[in-house]
């Protein structure tokens, strides 16, 4: 029986043993959701130096003094920068087939839309009612027109006027919709 007795003994201390050994090891699990930025447990100090990036968290985008900043919210950036609303995919719009142009803008580009619902959807900034025109496509001088009877219907912004003819329509800033007189 003695030896029995030892050998219990035996085991007993080589579990207290490897449990007191098991349980000086820990592990760290970090259980913050996808991937994004490692950075160091607790407060980060950031510099107030002002080089703006733009940084993501999911879906949710924002512009940061600088990277470090957005590193310490848990922002990935995405580039330098402020962000900018090109920088997301565009949402996409519906919009009715109504025609009443608008000449829209975006940047130097000026360009004319069926209504102002597709003018945003294209990203272009509504500027004007009615159809782009530039100051150079206007006549410098006054336009001379036969007397010739064939009456159009012309258009400018929303409304509409029957000319004598195509020529006198245009000489007032009007485009032809159709021929004959408006209904």
């Amino acid at each position: 029986m003695l030896p029995l007795k030892r050998l219990i003994m035996k085991s007993a201390a080589l579990f207290v043993l490897a449990a007191g050994f098991l349980s000086a090891c820990t592990v760290v699990v970090d259980e913050r959701p996808g991937p994004g930025p490692i950075g160091p447990p607790g407060p980060q100090m950031c510099t107030m130096e002002f080089a703006p990036v733009c940084g993501e968290r999911g879906n949710r985008t924002r512009t940061f003094p600088n990277a470090c900043q957005a590193r310490a919210d848990g922002f990935r950036i995405v580039h330098r920068g402020e962000c900018r609303p090109a920088s997301r995919p565009p949402e996409e719009q519906v919009c009715t087939r109504e025609f009443s142009p608008v000449c829209g803008q975006r940047g130097p580009r000026r360009q004319t839309f069926p209504n102002s619902c597709i003018a945003r959807a294209e990203g272009f900034r509504v500027v004007a009612p009615g159809e782009c025109r530039r100051e150079d496509d206007r006549p410098q001088q006054p336009q001379f027109c036969t007397r010739e009877f064939a009456p159009v219907c012309g258009q400018r912004g929303r409304g509409t006027r029957t000319f004598p003819n195509a020529c006198e329509a245009g000489a007032d800033g009007f485009r032809v919709i159709h021929p004959g007189e408006c209904r």
